[in-house]
């Protein structure tokens, strides 16, 4: 993939300061913190190495390095591919399910205000709908194991919070001496797991709220009063919830290409911003309500990382999970279970969809470079480059 023309490190470098300035009393320190990690990612502020080959003897010029942070568009290549290297070992030889969980836009401002608290909820109240509908004899009548991943944003960078459910299709018996096997395009009616989910997200903010959970500021003040809460949740059964389930993707030869796509992602890629200047910011996105139609949005630089910072996610959240026979407890019991029910030669099919993630390659003989000397940021730096690298915080 090509270089992108711009990135978001280059609108925090031309709008950082008016930024900081415009919001400065109510940006938080993490925030802070993330600016200024992307505004130095891959500069000198941040230090460098030099790399020789192991083979040839060939010399880089010098590398820098990266901010490793969860949030920068740049950082993420590297742990994508470790993880997904880890999760070829997880795959199974049957098709796999891709489910999408999101609530009424009624409820953003409240999860807003309690992110840790209900970004939690989410990820129990999805994962719980599909456990208790999965075992129902209805429909599969097997235990099933999954993963989910959190987004936060839609493609506009306006909050949209939803659970993206990655799953096999089929459970072990409740016995767990079968494999059940769901057939090849159907996994579970999305109508019964909307108000399931409806149902399990609503009595779980009644818990919040009850045990003082939850906080309450700004529009949402109002809802501190137990009538007034009371009143809102009885609204929620009004709204619609909506559980999409994706077409189906075919067995282990497709899933992990797929899980490329929605893990370790950001709110916005460096790749889908067309244009930068002084004061805007023009990007790309898809108009899903108009059959997924290319457009153009163009923003304020300040609205854009305003909207931007606003998915920087609680210190620690994990933003992938894992529930059912591939919770962390219960995986390495059940997972080689699942794999003992299921046909061995379908299951070879899986076992070298993904390499670890290669070193880096000597552009001449190929062989594998090894770093020679690592840089400091004080070594490289002089004052100019100070000045381009670093994200103002004083």
């Amino acid at each position: 993939m090509t270089r992108p023309p711009w990135e978001v490190a280059d609108i925090i470098r031309i709008a950082g300061s008016r930024f900081r300035e415009h919001y400065g009393a109510s940006l938080t320190w993490p925030q802070v913190k993330v600016l200024r990690a992307i505004a130095r990612c891959r500069t000198a502020a941040l230090g460098g190495h030099l790399d020789v080959c192991t083979g040839c003897g060939y010399l880089s010029g010098i590398s820098y390095n990266s901010c490793r942070n969860r949030h920068c568009p740049k950082c993420q290549t590297g742990a994508r591919e470790k993880w997904l290297a880890k999760r070829q070992q997880e795959l199974l030889p049957v098709n796999y399910f891709h489910l999408v969980f999101s609530v009424p836009h009624l409820l953003v401002p409240l999860i807003w205000q309690n992110k840790k608290t209900l970004f939690t909820l989410l990820f129990d109240a999805a994962a719980a709908t599909l456990l208790e509908v999965a075992v129902d004899p209805k429909h599969i009548g097997a235990e099933i194991g999954f993963l989910s991943i959190l987004h936060t944003w839609g493609q506009t960078l306006q909050p949209h919070p939803h659970i993206h459910c990655v799953v096999p299709g089929g459970g072990l018996a409740p016995d767990h001496q079968r494999w059940r096997s769901t057939p090849s395009h159907f996994f579970l009616p999305v109508r019964v797991l909307s108000r399931v989910f409806r149902g399990k997200f609503v009595a779980g903010l009644r818990r919040a709220f009850r045990a003082n959970q939850l906080v309450f500021h700004g529009e949402c003040l109002p809802l501190a009063n137990e009538k007034i809460f009371a009143a809102f949740l009885r609204t929620l059964f009004q709204e619609e919830w909506v559980v999409y389930a994706k077409p189906p993707f075919g067995g282990p030869e497709h899933v992990l290409h797929y899980l490329a796509r929605y893990t370790h992602r950001v709110a916005i890629s460096n790749h889908r911003i067309l244009a930068v200047n002084d004061s805007q910011v023009t990007f790309r996105w898809k108009d899903y309500a108009h059959h997924n139609k290319q457009r153009t949005m163009t923003l304020t630089c300040e609205e854009f990382l305003r909207r931007f910072l606003q998915h920087l996610l609680p210190k620690g959240f994990p933003r992938i999970r894992y529930f059912g026979w591939l919770a962390n407890r219960r995986r390495s019991k059940l997972l080689l279970l699942c794999r003992d029910l299921l046909p061995p030669m379908a299951e070879q099919a899986s076992a070298s969809l993904l390499r670890e993630p290669a070193l880096w390659l000597c552009p001449r003989c190929h062989g594998p470079m090894s770093v020679l000397e690592r840089l400091t940021a004080a070594q490289l730096l002089d004052n100019e480059g100070r000045q381009e690298c670093a994200f103002d915080t004083s």
